[in-house]
């Protein structure tokens, strides 16, 4: 039996609590709102362990035309620039906003914003807040102003599990509780769930986000994009640590080399060198440990005994493994870090369903192509919140028809999927290694079960993955390494990618007997 919360009826519900949902949620007041996370507020969000800070171009000499172009550069050919200019152009307007809602920026002794420099970056832009511990500063600022602000009701431990649909519109939200399962009537839903690093033993994500965003609107029908897109963070504190540790870009920023185990510092001869783009970065990683070595982060030199006080939250995250990055080297591997693909929206976070919202991680706006620029992603949640907040305010309210019955719930268990992800979806793929995911993959998405959702998503970035027979931004294939002159992002939904994974599986079993 289901609980129906009437007396949230009608309320705009926002399903998440990472910086995309809390930012969509605070924009909207007084609108009544709902957010519905399946943790504490503001817990279990990649936004909170962002190290870096957010991406803006406002320093001496920088604009929004430098910061697009350095966008575009990343994003490898797959950006849509109108989209992405939209959203870098946005970047003070969403620092100011941070600020009213309580955000402090670290400043420097004139007062004005201090920037630093990460990868792939043109010049110093990067606004961040208690040095390295931006997002954790972000989140618990916005957190607070969501607890004092009356329009606003929190339900934490309700574990979004299905879209109800009046038609083919939203009417509500059916959650699993540890009372049961509990239905929000609501014409309008955002989802703002993060990405998909849970899906892979080596991530630097929560390990319970597989996708839960995506799964909710690829069964309620809505259009998804650029899902085999799946960015590795290259330096990852190697240790036993679940989740890994992230060393963030900042530090090879601040001058820190990366060295393998014989002290060659590898990338050196390569454009950019360590503030190359992550996927160039990454796959060089690869290379090195895929012949049996390993690598290492040397921030000796460039920081010494002053890497304590720029980055206290990693010094902290060596020390518990041992190493002392003032005078040791530090072990680093690539790692699951953000998802450029998702849920297909427009410029304001609509999806293709009629009332379902997008924001954040777990939407695909165009803004980060085939290779997310670092500190993109927090300004995007930003921006995208308030842009689906605006949008959303000036949208029918009126209530859609529930249907009486409701489909089963299971909690979430990645246990069978993350092996097979782990195995065939890595930084470097095959046509070999994709099939056999999609037919490893494809039984648990045809029967309901704990397995099924993570399964469905897995499955969609494989069958993206297998139609992409190219090497570009962050999908790299060892059969096909050349980058196609001309291509362009792809999209299609659930329906169809099952059908593709249902063509596909005879050939990967005849291929395997």
């Amino acid at each position: 039996m289901s609980e129906i919360r009437e007396d949230l009826s009608g309320r705009i519900v926002v399903v998440g609590s990472g910086l995309a949902g809390l930012m969509t949620a605070l924009t909207l007041a007084p609108q009544p709102t709902v957010i519905v996370t399946r943790a504490l507020i503001g817990a279990e969000t990649s936004s909170a362990w962002a190290q870096g800070g957010i991406a803006a171009g406002i320093g001496e000499g920088d604009s929004a035309a430098l910061h697009l172009a350095d966008t575009l550069a990343a994003g490898d050919g797959l950006c849509d620039a109108k989209v992405a200019a939209r959203i870098v152009a946005e970047a003070p307007a969403a620092i100011a906003a941070l600020e009213r809602f309580g955000v402090e920026f670290d400043r420097n002794d004139a007062g004005e914003l201090s920037l630093g420099l990460e990868a792939a970056h043109s010049l110093r832009r990067i606004v961040h807040s208690k040095g390295d511990g931006s997002g954790a500063a972000i989140v618990r600022a916005l957190a607070e102003a969501v607890v004092r602000t009356p329009s606003i009701t929190v339900l934490e431990g309700y574990q979004a599990q299905r879209l109800l649909l009046d038609g083919d519109r939203v009417a509500g939200l059916l959650c699993l509780t540890d009372k049961g399962n509990v239905v929000l009537p609501s014409s309008r839903v955002v989802l703002a769930t993060g990405g998909i690093g849970g899906l892979f033993d080596a991530t630097t994500n929560p390990v319970g986000n597989f996708g839960q965003g995506i799964a909710l609107a690829a069964r309620a029908g809505a259009r998804l994009a650029d899902m085999e897109f799946v960015q590795f963070h290259p330096t990852a504190l190697d240790s036993r640590r679940r989740p890994l540790a992230l060393v963030s870009e900042a530090v090879r920023g601040e001058g820190a080399l990366l060295v393998n185990e014989s002290g060659e510092r590898f990338m050196a001869d390569v454009e950019g060198a360590e503030l190359a783009p992550r996927d160039v970065v990454a796959r060089a990683i690869s290379a090195q440990i895929a012949r049996g070595g390993r690598v290492f982060l040397d921030a000796r030199a460039a920081l010494g005994n002053r890497f304590g006080s720029r980055f206290p939250v990693i010094e902290a995250l060596c020390n518990e493994a041992g190493v002392d990055p003032a005078s040791d080297l530090i072990p680093v591997r690539p790692a699951v870090h953000y998802h450029m693909g998702g849920v297909a929206t427009d410029e304001n976070g609509r999806s293709s369903v009629p009332g379902l919202w997008v924001v954040g991680e777990a939407a695909s706006t165009g803004l980060h192509g085939a290779n997310r620029l670092a500190s993109n992603s927090l300004l995007e949640a930003a921006v995208m919140g308030m842009r689906a907040a605006r949008d959303i305010a000036g949208t029918d309210a009126s209530p859609a028809r529930l249907k009486k019955q409701l489909p089963e719930t299971f909690a979430p268990d990645l246990t069978l999927v993350r092996p097979i992800v782990s195995r065939h979806l890595g930084v470097l793929r095959n046509a070999g290694a994709i099939h056999g995911a999609i037919a490893a993959l494809l039984p648990l998405c045809e029967n309901e079960s704990a397995a099924t959702d993570p399964a469905l998503v897995a499955l969609l970035i494989a069958v993206f993955a297998s139609l992409r027979m190219e090497s570009r931004g962050a999908h790299a294939r060892t059969d096909f390494p050349l980058r196609l002159q001309h291509e362009q992002r792809r999209m299609m939904h659930l329906t169809d990618a099952l059908d593709i994974a249902r063509s596909v599986t005879p050939y990967s079993m005849a291929r395997s007997a």
